[in-house]
């Protein structure tokens, strides 16, 4: 019983990087709206920075997905 309430308590606490990834998924595409109002004429290099952000900011949320799973299934 101690093990199953540790697991679960363990999985929870590994889902918070869940919330800060959606957060900085938002920034990121927040600061492209920004700079696309200020500049234009840099749209299509703007946009393949925001892709890039939005990729990196992305596999850190399916990395602590990835931990929540294994300490649920794994142990």
């Amino acid at each position: 019983m101690l093990l199953q309430s540790a697991k679960l308590i363990g999985a929870g606490l590994a889902t918070i990087g869940l919330a800060g990834a959606g957060a900085g998924i938002g920034t990121v595409f927040a600061a492209l709206i920004n700079s696309m109002a200020r500049n234009p004429s840099l749209q299509k290099q703007l946009f393949a920075y925001a892709i890039l952000g939005f990729a990196l900011t992305e596999a850190i949320a399916l990395s602590a997905l990835m931990m929540a799973f294994l300490i649920l299934f794994t142990f």
